[in-house]
């Protein structure tokens, strides 16, 4: 016979929390770090996050302190628009862009031959853009990466965790040998709402 836990709704995620807490143990995470894993591993119920995630030293701080500076943040699917606390994100005056369906968007990728993903991260470089959060598109973290290298786009923060089996793993993988700050997750597991947990552990912590 199944036996459910009797809680109040608004304990529901500190309960949670314990719950993660106690299961994996002492870590060898700092507290921020630790922020930032505890609520992804909570999005998805998968601790083998705590193994897979990579930080650059500096990735928290210069999140939580591009948030504080007011700058946006983008995303590469509308999915990740909507998962954003941008309760959080507005009282710092920033907000969430995501370019993809733009018609714009569209055109662009048609006339360069490219994805659509590509060809929104194209258009957002001069957008105040502090971090970028990729969880779906490889092409998309491929192109930040290009524009960053070419000294023509420059977030303070990459958030690159596309999950999914053509080019997902070597993208992350060329990412976590960036010397710039990033949060990536190695292998082939990430997607949208890994994304969408580091940035809404980042707002928290701002």
């Amino acid at each position: 016979m199944v036996t459910l836990q009797q809680i109040a709704p608004q304990e529901i995620e500190v309960e949670s929390f314990r719950i993660i807490e106690r299961e994996l143990g002492p870590t060898g995470f700092s507290p921020q770090v630790f922020a930032v894993v505890r609520r992804i591993i909570h999005a998805t119920g998968d601790f083998s996050f705590a193994e897979n995630l990579r930080f650059h030293p500096d990735a928290v701080q210069v999140g939580i302190d591009a948030i504080r500076a007011g700058k946006n943040i983008l995303v590469d699917v509308n999915m990740a628009a909507n998962g954003v606390s941008t309760g959080l994100l507005n009282r710092f005056g920033g907000r969430v862009i995501c370019r993809l369906r733009e018609t714009e968007t569209t055109e662009l990728a048609k006339k360069n031959g490219s994805t659509r993903s590509d060809a929104a991260l194209t258009r957002a470089i001069g957008d105040n853009i502090g971090i970028v959060a990729i969880g779906n598109a490889p092409t998309a973290l491929l192109k930040a990466m290009e524009l960053i290298d070419q000294g023509l786009f420059a977030p303070d923060l990459v958030i690159g965790v596309p999950v999914g089996f053509v080019n997902a793993m070597e993208s992350k993988e060329i990412l976590a040998g960036k010397t710039y700050p990033y949060i990536t997750a190695l292998g082939r597991k990430g997607g949208t709402p890994v994304a969408v947990a580091a940035v809404n552990a980042l707002l928290r912590l701002a």
